[in-house]
């Protein structure tokens, strides 16, 4: 059977990607070595963070499924930042290694237009630079319009620990061994790339009164805009904090040559901002301890994640380290920890569709693209699976601006920038953040999820009501006022007196005052969702900063309506700097705002660009 999409790789890219082509309407074939994998979590036991969360919730306002997976898998959930201000508020939660695959399996099972094979992909079908189908590990052909590859750190993966290489995938299963050698032949770039995880200990083992406990938060929480929680408050399992300490780091100090990194064994390069804790220790050397969270990975057994000690020692001296920290004196290994390289290839060599450069109709999504992380990878897949089927349909790509999305910043990151290590989404990467906040996620982006076909009638018209109640809520806050005879009222609400009537709408810019304040007072009807209220009183109290954010996004916005022409030969620009020129022709920027964004393109390079656009050539 012939199929119009398939999708290698049953990861969180492979899941999000065969769900969006196969709800578009087209015959998907999911293909992964191995079903039982599908949507495993091989390192934390977590989803979302700072930056991460909010990538979630855009997946979630689009039509993905991670979001609403893991609202049906939580172990416990949290918001980050709540004494900070919105644009670096996230969700973050603990989410259950059995359950989350169970359920994502489930979903796939039932999704019309798709099916799943396991089996191995070695090669691609390619016609006149075109992939038309792939060639599986027994020789057998399947044929299909475009292909998206989403095959995680599984491409001639090797496991290390100490000096010993271990050809595997994560938890030891077979690697690929041949398709990132016939990708290279095809001229795609291939680099080679690293990352690790930590070990896992057995639950009783630990002593946890000498631990700090971490609860879930009091209140019920999702990530997902069409899913009620089902969680019980009471029933969510804490975290517990400790930190390493001085004898830690002398025993990683005395045995450093003995890691696969520090003894040479690494070709890979590894994660900057998730880096070992033997990374950490020489490259901090000045801090006394480093931070480091045990998280719970399942109701259903008995390991604890050691969240930030990551490492690629000899099991003998892992166990030395780990018994140095407070706490876990005698913690027992259930698994121990090791690093993995893996090839992944140059993003630069993607287009912002995320379809490749060399190879037309095929995509890329997840950490072959050189990200890390669950919620990254399932960002591209959802992308990848929506341009794989809009350029079925003849359509034009589906492309957010840095200024709409976390996943518009991520994507111009990765086809403008490169990366020559995994990638990791950070809020400090989003220029526009506190426009890009996790509150808002569904204002920004659900539009387009309605229109792409994921959306369904009913939750767009939930989303339409919701609009209309925030517009309602802002139209009464303007013209309702306080009066100099209220002034009781604010004595009680411990705000100033005013001389002059005053809007709700210019009283709630006061720190102070919040609109339940001013609804437990009545001077707010309480007809309002959680949801409204924290929308409108964030664009109150935040307005100054938000329109100096969007008259930022006007300036930039006038740069990314200057096209370049997909033919130009940048040989033909004068006074061009020859790095600017190589990095211009790798690229292929398709605006002048995406030209400026290019590491090794200066001003004076875009203004010699700008010039030979206007004068039409």
């Amino acid at each position: 059977m012939n199929y119009e999409v398939i999708v290698v790789g049953g990861g969180h890219a492979g899941c999000e990607a065969s769900l969006a082509a196969s709800r578009m309407k087209h015959s998907t074939l999911l293909i992964t070595g191995n079903i039982n994998n599908i949507a495993d979590m091989p390192c934390n036991p977590s989803i979302g963070g700072p930056a991460k969360g909010i990538l979630v919730r855009e997946i979630d306002a689009l039509g993905g499924e991670m979001g609403i997976n893991t609202d049906k898998s939580l172990l416990q959930l949290k918001m980050l930042n709540t004494k900070k201000g919105p644009a670096v508020q996230a969700l973050r939660a603990q989410a259950d290694k059995i359950t989350y695959p169970k359920e994502m399996l489930t979903t796939l099972n039932k999704q019309e237009n798709l099916w799943i094979k396991e089996a191995f992909v070695d090669d691609l079908i390619v016609a006149n630079n075109k992939v038309i189908g792939v060639i599986l590990e027994n020789g057998e052909k399947i044929y299909s319009k475009v292909v998206i590859l989403t095959t995680g750190t599984y491409l001639k993966a090797d496991i290390l620990v100490g000096d010993k290489r271990t050809p595997g995938g994560p938890h030891g299963e077979k690697e690929s061994k041949n398709l990132s050698n016939n990708l290279r032949k095809y001229g795609i770039t291939i680099q080679r790339l690293k990352t690790g995880t930590p070990p896992r200990l057995l639950k009783s083992s630990i002593d946890y009164s000498k631990l700090t406990r971490e609860d879930g938060d009091s209140v019920l929480r999702s990530f997902s805009y069409d899913f009620s929680p089902i969680y019980q408050l009471d029933e969510q399992i804490p975290c517990y904090l400790t930190y390493t300490n001085q004898y830690t780091h002398e025993i990683i100090t005395d045995n450093l040559k003995k890691s696969s990194m520090y003894g040479g064994y690494v070709h890979g390069i590894g994660p900057r901002y998730c880096p070992s804790i033997e990374d950490k220790v020489v490259r901090f050397a000045d801090k006394e301890r480093h931070q480091l969270f045990l998280e719970p990975e399942s109701r259903y057994y008995d390991d604890i994640y050691l969240q930030g000690f990551s490492t690629s020692m000899p099991h003998d001296v892992q166990e030395k380290m780990v018994h140095s920290l407070v706490g876990l004196e005698k913690a027992v290994f259930l698994k121990y920890a090791y690093a993995i390289e893996y090839d992944a290839i140059d993003p630069l060599e993607m287009k912002k569709n995320l379809e490749n450069k060399i190879l037309e109709n095929l995509f890329t999504a997840g950490q072959i693209n050189g990200t890390s992380g669950y919620e990254e990878a399932a960002g591209q897949g959802l992308l990848a699976g929506i341009n794989a089927s809009l350029k079925i349909e003849n359509k034009p790509p589906f492309i957010l601006g840095r200024n709409e999305a976390y996943l518009g910043v991520l994507i111009d990151d990765l086809t403008t920038r490169g990366t020559k290590e995994p990638y990791r989404m950070l809020t400090s990467r989003a220029e526009y953040r506190l426009l890009l906040r996790h509150d808002n996620a569904d204002i920004r982006l659900r539009e387009y999820g309605h229109q792409l076909g994921l959306i369904n009638d009913e939750k767009y018209h939930k989303f339409k009501e919701k609009l209309k109640k925030i517009d309602e809520l802002k139209n009464y806050l303007c013209t309702t006022k306080i009066v100099t005879s209220e002034n009781n009222l604010l004595n009680q609400l411990n705000t100033s007196r005013i001389m002059n009537g005053i809007s709700l709408y210019e009283l709630i810019k006061r720190p102070e005052i919040t609109i339940n304040q001013l609804i437990e007072v009545g001077k707010v009807p309480n007809i309002y969702s959680d949801e409204v209220i924290e929308q409108v009183e964030i664009s109150i109290k935040y307005e100054g900063y938000i329109r100096k954010e969007e008259k930022e996004v006007e300036k930039m916005q006038a740069m990314e309506n200057i096209k370049i022409p997909n033919d130009i030969n940048y040989d033909l620009v004068i006074n061009l700097a020859s790095e600017a020129r190589d990095k211009l022709k790798k690229v292929m920027p398709l605006t002048l705002g995406q030209a400026t964004r290019i590491s090794g393109v200066n001003p004076s390079d875009i203004t010699m660009l700008s010039i030979y656009l206007k004068k039409g050539k």
